[in-house]
């Protein structure tokens, strides 16, 4: 499982309805892979903020390419890629600390 992968089923909680696109059960659509590229679409981007703020996480940012979700801090070459850097580093933090309170939240 690919980064954008990981952040749409953990943090957006899309569920793989074929190989190529996701369902998103709280709008009722399908999104294809080549619809949503957070690390290049900062409109895309954003929508990993919103969904973490809404999760208790607090968003903010240093500069252009540096973000942080409360304690975690990620870098990338553009605004969009640093969200999404940051995004899967909390999917990669708790899947090593096997935190479950983090995951009933997100998914």
């Amino acid at each position: 499982m690919n980064k954008t992968d990981s952040i749409a089923r953990r943090i957006l909680g899309w569920k793989l309805n074929r190989w190529d696109r996701w369902f998103d059960y709280e709008k009722g659509i399908f999104i294809h892979d080549s619809e949503f590229q957070p690390e290049q679409n900062l409109e895309h981007a954003l929508l990993i903020v919103e969904r973490l703020e809404n999760f208790g996480f607090t968003f903010s940012t240093s500069g252009d390419s540096e973000v942080s979700f409360n304690n975690i801090r990620a870098k990338g070459e553009t605004l969009a890629q640093a969200i999404t850097n940051a995004a899967y580093s909390i999917i990669e933090q708790n899947s090593e600390t096997n935190t479950t309170r983090i995951w009933s939240t997100l998914c």
